[in-house]
């Protein structure tokens, strides 16, 4: 009889404990942003410093596209390939400017906040001055351009009409509490690489599951003491 009480007390200990770890994590927020590229060759590159500190060379090709994501590691690239002879073919080159090539995409309606539809994405060469940031060449093109009180970039030639980095639950309703961080290259600011997501059990959960067990081993002690 001890043996079967002690088994029975084990189980209830490991059932308790299978249905903390089945719980899982909580799924990572995501923030919905203009992310900010840096064309390399045929492929994008994510930007390390948001588009006013960036001042390209002549010929280069900046990308921006919205969506949304929980960190660069996971972002979304413009959908269309950095091409600065193609975007940049009908504008020539002047003295005393540079030509900048932008490629600008609105992401799909899954990522668009609710109520609104991107528009499609889109090309242009700016010639701007030749000290002229990335941020200035957006604004000769594609305006008119929001900014968050943070000088992060929130919309592009005023979409979306509202919102900025905030963050995004699991049926893809924007909530204001969170806002986007610094991976959402803030107009006025470096922007940092975010970390990828974990996919193990987060602290809490094995908080949880550490508790469990104490409670468990703390029953089967009791148990065979009473029964001693």
């Amino acid at each position: 009889m001890r043996r079967a009480g002690r088994t029975t007390a084990l189980l209830v200990v490991l059932g308790a404990v299978l249905a903390v770890l089945g719980a899982g994590p909580a799924q990572a927020a995501g923030y919905r942003y203009w992310s900010f590229w840096e064309g390399s060759g045929s492929d994008w590159t994510y930007a390390t410093q948001g588009p006013s500190l960036v001042r390209p060379d002549d010929g280069a090709v900046q990308g921006f596209r919205f969506s949304v994501s929980e960190d660069s590691q996971d972002s979304a690239k413009p959908r269309r390939a950095p091409g600065f002879a193609k975007i940049c073919a009908d504008t020539p080159a002047k003295d005393g400017t540079k030509r900048i090539a932008l490629v600008i995409d609105p992401g799909t309606a899954a990522d668009a906040p609710a109520g609104e539809t991107p528009p499609a994405p889109r090309t242009a060469c700016a010639r701007v001055a030749p000290d002229a940031s990335a941020a200035e060449a957006l604004a000769s093109v594609a305006k008119p351009l929001r900014y968050s009180s943070d000088a992060m970039l929130c919309a592009i030639t005023g979409y979306p009409g509202s919102g900025c980095g905030e963050q995004v639950s699991g049926d893809g309703q924007g909530t204001p509490a969170g806002s986007a961080s610094a991976s959402a290259t803030p107009a006025g600011s470096a922007a940092s690489s975010g970390s990828g997501g974990s996919s193990g059990p987060s602290a809490g959960v094995l908080v949880g599951v550490g508790a469990v067990l104490l409670l468990g081993i703390a029953a089967v002690v009791q148990s065979r003491r009473r029964r001693g």
